[in-house]
């Protein structure tokens, strides 16, 4: 295993105990966020600040207003000193379509993840996009 790799699986492992401060039930997503080797972020997936820490309905169904754990990792970068041009994003499933716009528009070239999630348009538009995408499966 190169360094590389070996950095990868070490950050995908983080991104996975990261998982574990989501409050959803049906499905716990982890984000990290590095630059130059340093984490500038992470996320989770779950409810807006301020919101109960519920992700599901009466239904069992995923409110409209959870956040990704992408989407929480670049917006929590975007209110701080860092800048996610050029990063890496590391993050347990593959990135949906809303969360590759998002991926794409905020720079980073990278994105690393695990699982394959049953949709595959958000890596095929960062493909597209010229983003490298990475599976790897630990």
């Amino acid at each position: 295993m190169d360094k590389q790799e070996l950095l990868d699986t070490r950050y995908l492992r983080m991104a996975q105990i990261w998982a574990e401060n989501s409050y959803c039930k049906r499905r716990k997503v982890g984000a990290l966020l590095v630059k130059n080797k340093m984490i500038i972020s992470d996320g989770y997936n779950g409810t807006p600040v301020g919101f109960e820490n519920v992700c599901e309905d009466d239904n069992d169904h995923t409110k409209a207003y959870v956040l990704h754990a992408e989407a929480n990792a670049i917006t929590k970068v975007a209110q701080s000193n860092n800048s996610s041009r050029d990063a890496t994003l590391y993050v347990t499933s593959s990135p949906c379509i809303e969360c590759a716009k998002l991926i794409i528009q905020a720079g980073i070239k990278r994105v690393v993840f695990n699982e394959i999630y049953r949709l595959t348009d958000g890596i095929d538009l960062l493909r597209r996009a010229g983003i490298d995408c990475c599976q790897l499966e630990i």
